[in-house]
């Protein structure tokens, strides 16, 4: 088995929780504090800045160049969350379910390779701890109603199409 790219992984999954955070962050500049869901929105906001600041703290540490697509995914992930906000908050949630799907695909994914691999038990450990969490923030937007949006089966489609574009892009740019 070919040795995992860790710098890939680490960049694109430091892009996806910086897109993350600008998720929420657009969410939250809608729907206020007040909002149904707001507090969960908020709570999952906190974790995905977390889960930035480590890797942000990684990439630091092993010398890992950031994707060239963060201004673009800073727009883009604000617009995505102030627009599903706007659709009101079971399609904020959708946008979660969506997004936290294919990122938990992903995060197995890599995980799957790295404990075949073993070369980098620190990593692995924290993608583990990631997906899991966000695999409780999708359990959490369905909880909440994400499956009531508007066209959901063609809204949760678009978002998970747009993340799985997403992640490719940021591997190799």
């Amino acid at each position: 088995m070919a040795v995992p790219d860790t710098e890939r992984m680490i960049r694109v999954d430091q892009a996806g929780e910086f897109g993350a955070t600008r998720i929420y962050a657009g969410q939250l500049a809608v729907m206020g504090d007040r909002a149904p869901h707001s507090a969960e929105i908020r709570h999952m906001a906190e974790q995905e800045a977390e889960h930035r600041a480590l890797f942000d703290a990684l990439m630091a540490r092993r010398g890992v160049r950031p994707t060239l697509m963060h201004p673009v995914w800073s727009a883009a992930g604000y617009a995505l969350g102030a627009a599903t906000a706007l659709l009101g908050p079971e399609a904020a949630m959708a946008c979660t379910a969506a997004v936290e799907e294919e990122i938990e695909r992903h995060y197995s994914d890599q995980l799957e390779q790295l404990q075949a691999d073993g070369s980098d038990p620190e990593l692995a450990a924290l993608i583990e701890r990631f997906r899991d969490e966000e695999r409780e923030h999708r359990e959490t937007a369905l909880a909440s109603g994400a499956e009531r949006a508007p066209a959901y089966p063609v809204l949760s489609w678009a978002i998970r199409l747009g993340c799985r574009a997403a992640i490719r892009i940021s591997e190799r740019i």
